[in-house]
């Protein structure tokens, strides 16, 4: 009986140390990502779109607080990548790890669903999730830079916005993408008949998406179109990847400077994308929701429909023209 309670318990320690490395992997791998499209802010280095908070939050949703090791182990390998590990670092990672542990319990604590079906866990990703639990990291992290000598004070405020710019937005676009993988579906039968419109929307996104970012012009609005098409008839399925490439592309442009971006300073061009990336993920999961929650309504009042007309034809009483079958002891006629 000892052998087997202690073979379930290396068992069981196995299983959590492969999920503990599997976040790790994944947090580290996302980060060198987020690190192509970095920012150097007065000798720190700060990028807008960080895509390992979106990770740290999905992993600890799908997983449980217990895998936060990995989050934290993720952010040291990814200071290793950076140069070599000084003592304020620690609080880095320490940031790095509270922010998604906060998002996630103010998440758990308002009964948030990973199906994103409902209007409130949508509105929950966005303000608590992404824009209330990133200031978290953003603010610690920024001081741990400050106080260990790799920011000069005068970059306090940009790092800072820089910081929960990427946290946040990582929390927008990734998560969702993997909440909405999860529980991705093959499409059934009658399904098909909407690729021919799958594929219009495709082209159209294809060929809007990088005039209104690309664009010298002021015309980043046109995205909002063809992501509220995607919303409405495809749910998140469409809408979450649309917004993820929006986000990419939008950051792009603002890193390098071109576009609509060209002519503003770092702030601005940090609270442009702020506000461009949070409209458009806001637009998507709440859109999305919204759909998703009418069309989960319509389906149990269809169902509770369906319940009632049999149990009303089970309770009614036979028909007036038919006649009792008289029972095989009986015989027909008088007597």
């Amino acid at each position: 009986m000892a052998d087997v309670v202690r073979t379930e318990e290396v068992r069981r320690l196995s299983m959590a140390a492969v999920r503990i490395l599997g976040v790790a992997a994944a947090y580290a791998g996302a980060a060198q990502l987020g690190l192509l499209k970095q920012l150097l802010i007065s000798g720190a280095v700060v990028t807008p779109l960080w895509p390992s908070s979106g990770i740290a939050v999905a992993a600890l949703l799908f997983l449980g607080i217990g895998v936060w090791p990995g989050i934290s182990l993720g952010a040291l390998i990814t200071i290793l990548t950076l140069g070599p590990v000084h003592l304020f670092d620690i609080g880095v990672i320490a940031a790095s790890t509270l922010g998604p542990v906060c998002a996630f319990l103010m998440l758990r604590r308002v009964g948030f669903r990973t199906r994103l079906d409902r209007l409130r866990d949508g509105v929950a990703l966005v303000f608590l999730g992404a824009l209330a639990g990133m200031l978290i990291s953003a603010t610690l992290g920024v001081w741990m830079l400050l106080l260990g000598g790799k920011l000069r004070p005068e970059g306090f405020w940009p790092a800072w916005t820089a910081w929960w710019v990427g946290d946040a937005m990582g929390v927008l676009v990734v998560t969702p993408m993997l909440l909405m993988l999860r529980w991705a579906r093959l499409p059934r039968t009658g399904d098909f008949r909407r690729w021919p419109e799958a594929l219009a929307l495709l082209i159209t996104a294809a060929l809007v998406t990088p005039l209104a970012t690309m664009s010298s012009l002021s015309v980043l609005f046109l995205v909002f179109p063809v992501l509220i098409w995607a919303a409405l008839r495809f749910q998140l399925p469409a809408s979450a990847p649309y917004a993820l490439c929006v986000s990419v592309l939008a950051i792009a442009e603002a890193t390098d400077r071109v576009g609509a971006f060209e002519h503003h300073t770092l702030v601005e061009r940090l609270v442009s994308l702020q506000a461009l990336n949070g409209s458009v993920a806001l637009t998507s999961l709440l859109l999305a929701a919204i759909v998703t929650e009418q069309r989960n309504v319509r389906l149990k009042i269809e169902q509770a429909c369906v319940d009632l007309a049999e149990l009303v034809a089970h309770l009614s009483p036979a028909e007036p023209g038919k006649q009792r079958e008289p029972d095989r002891g009986e015989q027909p006629g008088g007597g």
